[in-house]
């Protein structure tokens, strides 16, 4: 049964009939509660503003840090360079509006990064914006508010520009979100969402950790600084040539790859997808263009024949999958006999072998490396016994970080689905406030 609902408007509620159904009113960002209210941004903010428009002198002796829209990321203000702002004073007002109830957006070229403002020594540039919340909302609330869907597609409407593309204030304000009628609720959506980010945020940490304990690990095995037990036999100098003979991948357009047909690699994926090592090949292509590929086998090292840089040129991933694949142009490939693969993956891209590297790389807009430049590249190798104990430490180091990474990325999922519930009234974590409640 339907019913209508008549109830005092909140100060901030934008205008319009309310229906209720069961309880919930349809608004322009979907159902909601009928004791929510669809409020524009403007309304339950002081203010809303973008930064200095001018380009400041810097200094490593500065106060305060010149930030713009990319220094806002995940939440945080991240500083990136030594931007400190020599004179303060041309920069008063940007700072004095920012206090603990702001909210900052990134406005220009990359939309919608926002961060909870913290007292951090900044001033801001053009492609960031502040929203200062009123007192009677939730700041957190509010934050979480900017996150959904609903407001990017709002924001997304509103968009201007074309080559960069821009968010104006007048969009910024008129954007709405629902509201809980009262703080009480507010700040419980805000502290299960706050939980949420904490835990990704501790995961995020024990990421980073354990990448750094794998990086070390790496230098003191892959060198021989630190011998793992049992292993004492001196390593042996060889050149890549000495390990086997090489190849060079042919064929493999962007437009050939198809959602079916036999396992394929392309040079573009080593610097993008894989790293070290490739287990499931994720391209395709039909047997046609592969009839006009290399194929490649269990034990092959890839390495990108061309890249940006010559740091990262010779990116190199050792292939482990089971099924034949093929290998695309600008791939160099080299097999090896009587080494492990997997260990000769870590290797290649460790910073003796990288060095090496971007010392034969030839070119300016795009380097190249062949086949002849890395036959000769240098390397000290272990026994094949010792190789395969290192590759195994390693790779279960590897495994670990993925099981924390798809733990986290899970965690991110369930957040998104939790803020869809909690953000547009579907479940409430408070009882539908009383009218004492309401004035809290």
């Amino acid at each position: 049964m339907s019913t209508t609902t008549t109830k005092p408007k909140s100060p901030h509620s934008t205008d319009g009939a309310v229906t209720i159904s069961h309880g919930y009113k349809q608004t322009e960002v979907g159902a909601i509660p009928g004791d929510w209210d669809l409020v524009k941004l403007g309304a339950v903010t002081t203010e809303i503003g973008d930064g200095l428009h001018a380009t400041p002198v810097y200094s490593q002796h500065g106060e305060y840090f010149f930030i713009n829209g990319n220094n806002i990321h995940e939440g945080r203000i991240v500083i990136t360079e030594d931007t400190k702002a020599v004179e303060f004073s041309e920069f008063k007002k940007y700072k004095k509006n920012l206090g603990d109830k702001t909210v900052l957006l990134s406005i220009n070229g990359t939309i919608g990064n926002l961060a909870l403002f913290a007292g951090e020594a900044v001033v801001l540039g053009k492609s960031a914006a502040y929203l200062n919340v009123k007192d009677d909302v939730e700041t957190r609330y509010f934050y979480y508010s900017l996150q959904t869907e609903s407001v990017a597609r709002q924001f997304n409407d509103g968009l201007t520009g074309t080559t960069i593309r821009n968010l104006g204030l007048t969009t910024i304000r008129s954007t709405q979100i629902p509201l809980p009628p009262t703080k009480v609720e507010q700040r419980a959506i805000a502290e299960v969402l706050s939980d949420v980010d904490g835990l990704i945020g501790a995961l995020d940490k024990l990421i980073a950790k354990k990448r750094a304990i794998k990086q070390a690990t790496m230098q003191q095995l892959l060198t021989g600084k630190t011998r793992l037990p049992g292993f004492s036999r001196v390593w042996t100098r060889h050149t890549l040539a000495d390990l086997g003979a090489f190849s060079k991948g042919r064929g493999i357009k962007r437009n050939d790859v198809s959602d079916d047909g036999v396992p394929c690699i392309r040079y573009g994926e080593l610097y993008t997808t894989y790293h070290n090592y490739v287990l499931s090949p994720v391209s395709r292509i039909p047997a046609d263009i592969a009839s006009t590929a290399l194929p490649i086998k269990t034990g092959d090292l890839l390495f990108a024949g061309s890249g940006e840089t010559s740091e990262e040129i010779g990116k190199c991933a050792a292939y482990l999958g089971i099924e034949e694949a093929y290998a695309g142009g600008d791939i160099v490939v080299l097999r090896p006999a009587g080494q492990n693969s997997l260990y000769l993956g870590y290797l290649m891209n460790h910073e003796t072998v990288v060095r090496q590297k971007a010392q034969m790389g030839q070119g300016d807009a795009v380097v190249h490396i062949s086949a002849r430049n890395l036959a000769e590249i240098a390397i000290d190798l272990p026994p094949l016994e010792e190789q395969n104990a290192i590759a195994t430490v390693l790779s279960d180091m590897d495994a670990e970080i993925a099981a924390l990474e798809r733990r986290r990325n899970k965690t991110q999922q369930i957040k998104q689905g939790m803020m869809q519930q909690l953000l547009n009234g579907r479940i409430r974590l408070v009882r539908p406030c009383t009218k004492e409640e309401s004035t809290a």
